[in-house]
């Protein structure tokens, strides 16, 4: 089976909530058409510190071609896919394939290459240096700051290197992007600047903004999850064609 690995959604702040990554939504989507879907814990932001979580999530990718034989995964066409921080997750692994200072060296499978081929993300923090580019809830410190162990304040080169938008170039991976446009979590005006960047770079990309969508409230619509498929499914058969 060809793969997605999704990641749940936390503010980065749990280390176990893979019994409720979208299992009824986004996750029977793609398991109704024909994908094998994985679905992850990482370290939270209480437990480590950042890169410790893409850490992490690489290392599941490199698992997933490592123990293909053992279950059944088809590692040519391996994507990820994510709900808000699990979006931000799934959308830094797609831009950030062979960032040297992101990949760590956890698990059995270091030779193992944590690049991927696709992405569908809903609701990410994107460009965590904007996150007041719209009306969203407002924490002090912010959930990204707990993430890193400082403030933005003063340290805005190492919170560039969190940002998916800060890694994006012409060889990235199709990514498919879903926002609210009344999230009050994550601004939705993360959703366009991401998609702006992706296309300017040349990297094939779709967007779609909910009316009356907020954080994961009015955005799962059957319409939506076929996109996400389809999605998915012609980035497979583009590759296959290769």
């Amino acid at each position: 089976y060809p793969v997605v690995i999704h990641i749940y959604g936390s503010a980065w702040f749990s280390n176990n909530s893979k019994g409720a990554a979208d299992l009824g939504t986004i996750c029977k989507a793609l398991l109704d058409a024909g994908y094998a879907v994985v679905t992850p814990n990482h370290r939270s932001s209480g437990d480590a510190k950042f890169p410790a979580q893409i850490n992490d999530i690489k290392a599941v990718v490199r698992f997933v071609r490592g123990e293909a034989a053992k279950y059944k995964l088809d590692t040519s066409f391996i994507a990820t896919s994510g709900f808000s921080s699990g979006a931000h997750l799934a959308s830094l692994t797609a831009t950030s394939g062979g960032v040297r200072e992101l990949e760590g060296e956890l698990g059995a499978y270091t030779g193992q290459s944590s690049s991927v081929d696709a992405a569908s993300e809903w609701s990410g923090p994107i460009d965590l240096m904007n996150m007041d580019c719209g009306d969203a809830m407002m924490m002090n410190p912010s959930p990204e700051e707990t993430l890193m162990g400082f403030n933005k304040a003063g340290n805005e080169d190492k919170f560039a290197t969190l940002s998916p938008i800060h890694y994006i170039d012409k060889n990235d991976p199709p990514i498919i992007i879903f926002h609210g446009k009344s999230d009050n979590v994550v601004p939705s005006c993360q959703a366009p600047e991401f998609y702006d960047a992706l296309q300017k770079a040349g990297v094939k990309s779709e967007i779609t903004l909910v009316e009356g969508g907020g954080h994961g409230m009015n955005m799962y619509s059957e319409e939506n999850l076929a996109k996400m498929v389809k999605f998915l499914n012609d980035a497979k058969a583009a590759k296959a064609a290769k």
